[in-house]
């Protein structure tokens, strides 16, 4: 079977066991094309640069790809359909630039408030599709899966890794090790049982989990996001988002912890952005910078963006795409009493991303600390601004970046955020071991200053 049709199988199959619930509306051949139409417009005329990370001939194959199955394809209801659009998602290899759900997480609370059931179990996934148990908290902790309800376990990583959206198979493993159980119940349904074949382990059923994902239930408790500890002489600041509903609190906890940092007269920081997948720039240009920033600084070097709102003064229309300088200079706080004078460390990993990428960007560029982590998961020259689009018929968004900033330095290589020192993902940050203190004068790669 090739590849169109194992994936037009997929997309007709995979509600197959779901759990009973009222019947979707289904769409037909001629609201499906609508709706393929409305998304090429969108993904042509929302990025500033959709061809920057997207490659145009395997977009416009893989169109004609979905074009050929809404042909062959009777009525679909709008899991089926997300399963034939997303599968662009991949290739346009940008974490903000995807079709999906309107409100995933809505759905998910609503889904399990109606009684269904989802994935028993956090799973890790690797991008060559190993699928580990991850806070089993069972007699399969750490195991290896080898098959869920008949199906290998590298078919069932293959066909969401063909509708992940993210930078690089990386990102897009780590994406869907925090969402595994969502795009396990859009691509197989929600049964109320399940049955897993584990190495070591043998065959199990396992009822479906009635619970909250740990995704979910971390975005609603501030203190599982933030988090302030010490190992020995380091202090780890845990920052798991910068989209967090309440900005105050936000900044009360970062200048409550420098406060700390000062009375604990430790010598490193470090600050966890490994889970951050980004917000909102002020959480950290407030919430951080004042305390560790030595000189001016700003958010990019250059960017380019899409006009959403015109500006006669600048001669921008709706629509235009506008290259520029970024002219908005921070300065440093040098009299800050909270100012943290130790060495400063960034973690980042697969899942860092956005504006948590800017903000390290900003930190190894003017020198204000070292990004410790792993590499080539996420591009250096972030895109951001993201705005959505709701397809007619089907009910799907297409979500878009409005903007690309470039890094600080204005580097383009390396292309990827590239840390200066390696350190695993799945390390403990207490396990680190920070290198000798480094003289003032070698702590900077002097991007422009104004």
């Amino acid at each position: 079977m090739n590849l169109r049709r194992l994936l037009f199988a997929c997309v007709l199959g995979a509600g197959g066991i779901a759990h009973a619930a009222p019947e979707s509306p289904t769409f037909t051949r001629e609201q499906l094309r609508a709706d393929l139409v409305e998304l090429k417009r969108a993904l042509n005329d929302m990025p500033p640069d959709l061809y920057r990370t997207a490659d145009r001939a395997q977009l416009e194959r893989q169109f004609q790809v979905i074009e050929s199955a809404i042909d062959e394809s009777p009525p679909l209801d709008r899991d089926a359909t997300w399963r034939l659009f997303a599968t662009l998602n991949p290739l346009l290899a940008d974490g903000h630039l995807l079709v999906g759900f309107l409100d995933w997480r809505g759905d998910t609370r609503a889904h399990l408030a109606n009684g269904g059931r989802l994935f028993p179990f956090e799973v890790g996934v690797s991008p060559s599709c190993k699928l580990t148990v991850r806070n089993g908290n069972g007699a399969h902790d750490s195991a290896r899966i080898r098959q869920v309800n008949g199906v290998a376990a590298e078919d069932v990583c293959r066909q969401m890794m063909l509708r992940a959206h993210g930078d690089t198979a990386a990102f897009r493993a780590d994406l869907l090790s925090r969402r595994f159980w969502f795009f396990h119940w859009k691509l197989y349904g929600a049964p109320a049982a399940y049955d897993i074949q584990f190495d070591p382990g043998g065959m199990d059923t396992l009822p479906g989990r009635a619970e909250l994902p740990h995704l979910l239930a971390v975005e609603d408790s501030f203190g599982r996001q933030f988090e302030l500890s010490v190992a020995g002489n380091t202090a780890i600041l845990e920052l798991g988002s910068f989209a967090w509903h309440d900005k105050d609190q936000l900044l009360a906890f970062t200048r409550s912890s420098f406060e700390t940092l000062r009375h604990w007269k430790v010598r490193n920081l470090i600050i966890d952005l490994r889970d951050n997948g980004g917000g909102n720039d002020d959480q950290w240009i407030e919430g951080v910078m004042p305390y560790i920033a030595t000189k001016p600084w700003r958010t990019a070097s250059t960017y380019r963006k899409r006009v959403v709102t015109p500006d006669p003064a600048k001669g921008e229309v709706v629509g235009q795409v506008v290259d520029g300088e970024l002219g908005t200079w921070f300065p440093p706080q040098p009299d800050n009493p909270l100012r943290f004078t130790g060495d400063v460390y960034v973690a980042v990993g697969p899942g860092t991303y956005s504006s948590a990428v800017v903000m390290a960007t900003v930190i190894q560029d003017f020198g204000f600390g070292k990004v410790i982590g792993t590499a080539g998961s996420v591009r250096a020259n972030s895109s951001g601004g993201t705005r959505r689009t709701t397809l007619t018929h089907s009910g799907l968004i297409v979500a878009a970046p409005r903007f690309v900033l470039s890094r600080p330095s204005g580097a383009k290589q390396p292309e990827w955020l590239t840390p200066d020192i390696p350190y695993p993902a799945d390390t403990p940050l207490a396990d680190f071991s920070p290198p000798p203190r480094q003289k003032e004068a070698d702590r900077s790669r002097d991007p422009p200053r104004p």
